[in-house]
């Protein structure tokens, strides 16, 4: 995380306000606040090593646009001074001691919640237009594909979510509390593509007029429609020579066969309407990706490298009917990784949710938000499983977002 703040310059890092993304230096120290305020303090009692700022780097005491106003935040240099310090003492205290499952919990809440913030210092950068991070690698195609088309979904009962008591990592698997207590729904028959929807996908939906035909938005979609003024995705343009997509500040042919992303949920909405579908919801998509079994992941039980499009190695250039071994039994292609998938659903707790250590990671999107689900090519690969659950109001389009399709 430090390495993705201190490749920027002074200039990079005075960020101008954007709704989507936050200062790369508030983002640091509010990270390394986690593991103070939860581990170093409320367990071992020490004092703050920055005292006065816990209303800074806390969330939900300092407001978003406050952010960016001078003097709120420290310099470079206290910032990093204070991340390292935090770091190190956590690295201490994990050397000394052998953790109880409660504080095992903990140290997985603090890093998780800091591999929620690689990503949106991730999509901060592509929102600036900064250069591609030094993670990023050229995707080595090795010709293997999955097989299009769609599934067929059979009716009945799924598990869906995470077991009320699912703290202790290293016995029954991390979950947040947005993901608890699991459950088990009826799921009517349906069918699903096998596949995102590809770039050449929605360039067929642009080019007919889709941003410009009425009758394909929702009453929400029109009103985001009006405010943005778009005719495409937010990083397209159109050019003698085709369409192009904007990828950290470059200019690169849009790629057909990638898939779609940066699209708010309207957008995807309004291709639905125009293909005769629509989008899945929560547990259709967790009963494909999961199966009557409730799979951690699409292939099994275990996270496995070469499965995947995660951990900001690529942004967008990956076919979505590459890596068939990360099919489900199926034949669904890429649900884990590469964009996360609007779903129809809102983001509501569960029948039964409890808060958590952390009052505010669930309870504030609670109504507000559309459910998207599998992770993206940003996203940390420790993060997530079927049952995650990640909240996005519908008129987002910075995070790395796209979607599938469900037969109507």
């Amino acid at each position: 995380m430090r390495e993705l703040v201190e490749g920027l310059s002074d200039a990079q890092l005075a960020v101008p306000y954007e709704g989507g993304i936050n200062p790369p230096l508030w983002e640091l120290g509010h990270a390394a606040f986690f593991y103070e305020y939860f581990l170093l303090r409320e367990r071992d009692g020490i004092a703050p090593r920055m005292p006065g700022y816990d209303e800074i780097w806390d969330s939900f005491e300092t407001a978003h646009r406050d952010r960016w106003k001078e003097g709120v935040v420290p310099d470079r240099e206290t910032a990093v001074e204070y991340y390292g310090g935090i770091m190190g003492e956590t690295r201490k205290r994990i050397a000394k001691r052998k953790l109880i499952p409660e504080e095992l919990y903990l140290y997985k809440y603090c890093i998780f919640h800091q591999h929620m913030h690689l990503e949106s210092l991730l999509w901060a950068r592509q929102t600036l237009g900064y250069p591609a991070p030094d993670c990023m690698k050229d995707w080595e195609d090795d010709g293997r594909r999955g097989k299009r088309g769609e599934v067929r979904v059979k009716g009945g009962r799924y598990p869906m979510g995470r077991a009320a008591g699912t703290k202790d990592y290293a016995a029954e698997g991390f979950a947040f509390d947005n993901e608890k207590p699991g459950f088990s729904a009826k799921v009517e028959a349906f069918t699903i593509s096998k596949t995102l929807v590809s770039n050449g996908e929605f360039a067929a939906f642009v080019e007919d007029g889709g941003y410009e035909r009425e009758e394909l938005w929702s009453h929400g979609g029109r009103r985001w429609r009006e405010e943005q003024g778009q005719l495409w995705p937010r990083y397209w343009r159109k050019e003698r020579r085709g369409w192009e997509r904007q990828v950290f500040g470059r200019w690169v042919a849009l790629e057909e066969e990638g898939p779609v992303v940066h699209v708010s949920y309207w957008e995807a909405e309004a291709y639905c309407e125009w293909a005769g579908r629509r989008l899945p919801t929560e547990t259709e998509w967790e009963a494909a990706a999961g199966g009557k079994k409730g799979r951690l992941f699409p292939w099994g039980e275990e996270m496995e490298a070469g499965r995947v499009v995660m951990d900001g190695e690529h942004f967008g250039e990956v076919p979505v009917d590459a890596l068939p071994d990360g099919a489900t039994p199926e034949g669904c292609l890429q649900m884990i990784g590469t964009a996360w998938e609007w779903t129809s659903s809102q983001y509501l707790p569960y029948a039964g949710f409890t808060v958590d250590m952390y009052p505010y990671m669930s309870t504030l999107q609670f109504g507000y938000h559309k459910v998207t689900k599998g992770g993206s090519c940003a996203t940390a690969s420790p993060l997530v499983r079927s049952t995650y659950r990640q909240a996005y109001l519908p008129d987002r389009t910075d995070a790395f977002v796209g979607f599938r399709t469900v037969a109507k």
